[in-house]
């Protein structure tokens, strides 16, 4: 089983808004009571919260579904439906959030940082909050949106001051072992270290993390081995230090070679938190270079014979041995000085002023852009209503309640959705939509006037329907298709004359 999980792949909901509550006053010698339907309760949030307590993905690998609670509906009586509950999902530091498509959404590595990655649905006004001068008692509420829906990628990238690189076997986990109280696997054998490690040093006053990945080799940048997968986890460290196996068994590898091939590794790898202001890339990081299991005769030689090539790169050069722990304490301090050299040469930040942004009454975001655009679908030309307010508008109404329709209507009209179908072209009769073409809702457009206390009849009932017959969202859709089917068969049906001859030239 996987007991370290650095990349999971998250499915979170935004809890459903809860149903408004459409209902009368009904008390003794008060025959008109009014309407007291109350308001349903919004949706919970799913959140991400970066903790110090939490050090792996793993409760994700194994539960990648997260929801968070419902709103409950209105009451009767002007109860209000209660809020669902917020999901808190704790992260790593250091855990990087992006969309399905890699695009980055948040970098977190402050303790308490917290981001919605899935926003719950808005509960429905019931009829009492609808009620107005021109219709006093709303025989109708309105619907709560659905939760947020959304797939996102956590990747973990650790907090370290210097990460260790090098090919397998190098003697990594064995410095790190050695420099601090970690106590990594180390064994005789090559990819020993499947997941990253960290230690921390203590050099005089200055404390740093340490940390390596699994060994690199060549293609690593290409996918090969193991390194690919965790050269996310240096991607923060303000030193690079490269490990050399002075004492290798294998004849045509040596230090030099050895550094020149990681390099060219780390130059290939392309970070995704290259998007962040402020970022460095891998290959301008300070280096440095440790030689290392010079305890081994030939070990010494090797690196005594390689030392003037390994100093041409001009980055510091430090023979060790993690098994006798010669020279550790040079290299532990040296790394300490580069390392709070890069502190102080990062700007302070400070902290962003507190700016309160009062919300709009009646709504949470600002009013958008409402769109309309001529397109065409299927051989059918249709127009196109996108935006913000009329697509959630939709999701409230109960189509099935013709009082509901007409003051959603009433809302399109209002908003100044029919005035930009006139000027996109639109004439009575034409195919409309409200929303992706897929799954928005189609109808035929007739221009109507504002409901007034002339047009409205009883509770749920509006008279600009006649009837009673109008058709429900399924149905119109259904029609909508089968309108379409027709015109690609008559198509297709002359095709097929044409290709059979059956029109032909009268001048042939």
């Amino acid at each position: 089983m996987a007991s370290f999980v650095d990349r999971v792949t998250l499915y979170v909901t935004g809890g459903n808004g809860g149903h408004g509550a459409a209902s009368i006053r009904r008390e003794k010698y008060k025959p008109l009571g009014g309407p007291d339907g109350g308001n349903g309760g919004d949706g919970g949030n799913v959140i991400l919260e970066v903790s110090d307590q939490t050090t792996s993905l793993l409760d994700y690998h194994h539960l990648p579904h997260r929801k968070a609670e419902n709103g409950t509906p209105g009451l009767g009586g002007d109860g209000e439906g209660r809020n669902g509950e917020d999901v808190v999902l704790p992260v790593p530091i250091g855990t990087v959030v992006k969309e399905a498509d890699g695009s980055l959404i948040a970098d977190l590595t402050e303790v308490g940082t917290r981001v919605v990655i899935a926003e719950g649905g808005r509960g429905g006004l019931g009829n009492a909050a609808l009620a107005s001068r021109k219709r006093k008692a709303p025989g109708f509420a309105l619907k709560g949106e659905p939760g947020e829906e959304r797939t996102v990628i956590l990747e973990l990238k650790s907090v370290a001051d210097v990460a260790l690189v090098g090919f397998p076997s190098a003697g990594k986990s064995s410095l790190i072992a050695a420099m601090s109280a970690a106590r990594p696997k180390i064994a005789d054998y090559p990819f020993t270290t499947l997941v990253p490690n960290l230690g921390v040093v203590q050099a005089g006053e200055i404390r740093y993390t340490i940390a390596d990945v699994p060994g690199l080799i060549p293609g690593a940048s290409e996918g090969k081995g193991l390194g690919l997968e965790f050269l996310r986890h240096i991607e923060r460290s303000s030193v690079i230090v490269h490990v050399l196996d002075a004492a290798t068994f294998e004849p045509e590898r040596d230090p030099v070679s050895d550094l020149k091939t990681i390099e060219e590794e780390l130059a290939q790898y392309r970070s995704d938190l290259g998007e962040l202001e402020g970022y460095v890339p891998l290959g301008e990081r300070p280096r440095a270079i440790v030689v290392n299991k010079i305890d081994i005769p030939d070990g010494r030689d090797m690196a005594h014979m390689q030392s003037e090539e390994l100093h041409a790169f001009g980055w510091p050069v430090f023979e060790v041995s993690a098994v006798t722990h010669e020279g550790l304490k040079e290299l532990s301090f040296a790394l300490a000085k580069m390392v709070q050299d890069h502190r102080d040469s990062m700007p302070e930040i400070e902290p962003a002023p507190t700016v309160l942004r009062p919300q709009a009454i009646g709504g949470r975001e600002r009013d958008e852009v409402i769109t309309v655009r001529k397109v065409s679908h299927a051989g059918q030309d249709l127009f196109q209503v996108r935006g913000r307010k009329p697509e959630r508008w939709i999701l409230q109404t109960d189509f099935a309640n013709d009082e509901a329709v007409g003051y959603l209507a009433d809302r399109l009209s209002l908003a100044g959705v029919e005035d930009l179908l006139a000027q996109a072209g639109a004439l009575p009769g034409d195919p409309v939509v409200i929303g992706s073409i897929e799954d928005g809702v189609i109808f035929d457009w007739e221009p109507t006037m504002e409901t007034g206390a002339e047009l409205l009849g009883p509770r749920g009932s509006d008279m600009r329907f006649e009837g009673g017959e109008r058709l429900t969202r399924r149905e119109r859709k259904a029609r909508f298709h089968e309108r379409m089917d027709a015109k690609q068969a008559a198509r297709d049906e002359l095709w097929m004359d044409r290709e059979a001859g059956v029109w032909t030239d009268p001048d042939e």
